[in-house]
């Protein structure tokens, strides 16, 4: 007894001794920022034109993690934003890309679209109902017994719906052929706010008079590109059918978005109590029309300068309302790159055309020569191949016969790299890249069989006459946290997208998504 008592004052010596813990509070508002296509290297590039708010003050006093990736492959705006509300890859959450082959009508489907729930302002249909797994804004919801206010504003319909979640107050984007703020009855009616700003800035009468060039005269004399030189200041004005969905790959849309995103924020109450709440916000930062590089050089430095002063006025604008300490910012990129290339033939580069319509024909005569005529192929989807399970069924032919006949076939192909089929995907063995493919990958709506086609190949549908250029290079970009008394630092540790979900639950003291199996990333006193 006499040891035990001997003992406390030194334990309690100890305590006063060691350095207090600093306990951060609650952030009163997340507001996470996926910027659709934003790349590191040209991030830094035109670092010289910013202001001190925008990137320049994110990568200074922000928690900076240089090397981050997604756990993957075939990145697209939607699948990735998912990852990145979700904490988990396609597999579990169900979003593969922005669209899929429906198996039912054999003709493709937008991953957000839902015939039960009507469009407000748009005649399109939509929900999450295809996002299989809970979002850190559902999350915040449940725990706050429907308390937190959870929007998510973007200019495109899938990375809104898929940043609000299932049970958010609501998820808006830019109607392709309107121009009009447009939403889901999913999410309830169209709230007083919103229909306000829609009304006071119809963006089809603002573009009439709307010329796009640079914002700043140094943008004509700064030049990262290998093509160099003075640059000739550019001007697009916004005309025709198609002005909306030109305007959206404009560097003028995010501005367009921090207009709406702020009066999210005034107009919903966010950030009125200690009850924290979710933003999800999408920017822009790829190239005008998905054009080369080369075709607009001046235009994606404009972008990114326009970003930049966004991404600054929305962080001013809530640290004034809620004050630095109670907001945490979150920003990060889809980690893609979605741009036309010009001829690779001219440089003489390896590449080719692998025809994927013509090549699912030539299988379905060779299973036909084996099992039977029949119509074994359903259709085709990007470098996918949907098998007819029916026409199997109804003949009794093994799914696994039939892979394993199509994959040896398919690698005899020119330009096919590799071969994936949905058993080996769920059942073969691991190692780094099958891993990635395989997360990529989900069995109620992926096709058959995967086509790996090689890098610097094209893939060509004739039916759709959609092409598409292989490239597997990595993307660099980061995830920076902001705000909330985090302590600056910069990691170049690589670090994992789907880590997001999971850190943001710990800074505000929830249960991480579902199906998030990933930990919280380091150095957050909370």
């Amino acid at each position: 007894m006499s040891k035990i008592v001997s003992l406390i004052p030194i334990a309690a010596l100890a305590c006063i001794s060691s350095p207090a813990q600093v306990t951060q509070t609650v952030p009163r508002i997340v507001v996470n920022i996926t910027v659709d296509q934003l790349r590191s290297d040209y991030m830094n590039a035109f670092m010289p034109i910013y202001g001190e708010k925008g990137f320049k003050r994110l990568l200074k006093d922000g928690k900076v993690y240089n090397h981050a990736e997604y756990p993957q492959s075939g990145l697209s705006r939607a699948s990735s934003i998912a990852t990145v509300s979700t904490g988990t890859v396609p597999y579990d959450h169900g979003i593969i890309g922005e669209e899929w082959l429906d198996r039912k009508t054999l003709r493709p489907v937008s991953c957000v679209d839902d015939d039960s729930y009507e469009g407000l302002l748009t005649a399109e249909k939509t929900s999450p109902v295809h996002l299989t797994v809970s979002t850190i804004g559902d999350e915040l919801k449940i725990a706050s017994e429907g308390k937190s206010v959870v929007y998510a504003i973007s200019p495109f319909r899938d990375a809104s719906v898929l940043g609000a979640g299932h049970a958010a107050d609501g998820a808006f984007w830019i109607n392709r052929l309107t121009g009009r703020w447009c939403g889901t009855s999913y999410y309830g009616a169209f709230p007083t706010w919103a229909s306000a700003v829609d009304r006071q800035s119809l963006l089809d009468d603002r573009l009439k008079s709307t010329l796009w060039k640079p914002i700043s005269e140094l943008s004509g004399n700064f030049s990262y590109f290998l093509s160099g030189g003075v640059k000739k200041p550019f001007e697009h004005r916004f005309k025709g059918d198609l002005r909306f969905t030109s305007f959206l790959t404009s560097g003028l849309v995010n501005e367009h978005v921090c207009d709406f995103a702020l009066a999210c924020i005034n107009g919903s109450g966010m950030g009125n109590d200690e009850i924290t709440d979710y933003l999800s916000v999408t920017f822009y930062a790829g190239n005008f029309e998905s054009k080369p590089v080369a075709d607009y050089p001046m235009e994606l430095q404009d972008t990114y300068l326009r970003l930049d002063q966004s991404i600054a006025r929305l962080i001013d604008s809530v640290e004034s309302k809620v004050g630095k300490d109670h907001v945490l910012v979150v920003l990060t990129s889809t980690g893609y790159c979605n741009e036309e290339t010009r001829n690779l033939y001219t440089y003489r580069i390896p590449t080719g055309t692998f025809y994927i319509s013509r090549t699912a024909g030539l299988l379905n005569m060779y299973l036909g020569a084996i099992f039977g005529n029949g119509q074994y192929i359903d259709g085709t989807y990007g470098n996918a191949i949907y098998l007819n399970h029916k026409l199997l069924e109804e003949k009794q032919i093994s799914l696994g016969d039939v892979l394993g006949r199509c994959e040896e076939i398919l690698l005899q192909s020119d330009g096919v790299k590799e071969v994936y089929t949905s058993q080996r995907l769920v059942q073969g063995a691991w190692t780094p890249s099958i891993s990635k493919i395989r997360n990529s990958y989900n069995s109620k709506v992926s096709g058959d069989i995967l086509v790996q086609v090689s890098p610097g190949w094209y893939i060509f549908n004739e039916d759709t006459k959609d092409t598409r250029l292989v490239r597997e290079s990595y993307v660099p970009f980061p995830i920076i946290f902001y705000g909330n008394r985090l302590e600056s630092s910069i990691i170049e540790t690589p670090v994992s997208v789907d880590c997001i979900a999971a850190t943001i639950a710990q800074v505000v003291r929830i249960r991480a998504p579902n199906a998030c199996s990933s930990a919280a990333l380091g150095g957050f006193s909370y």
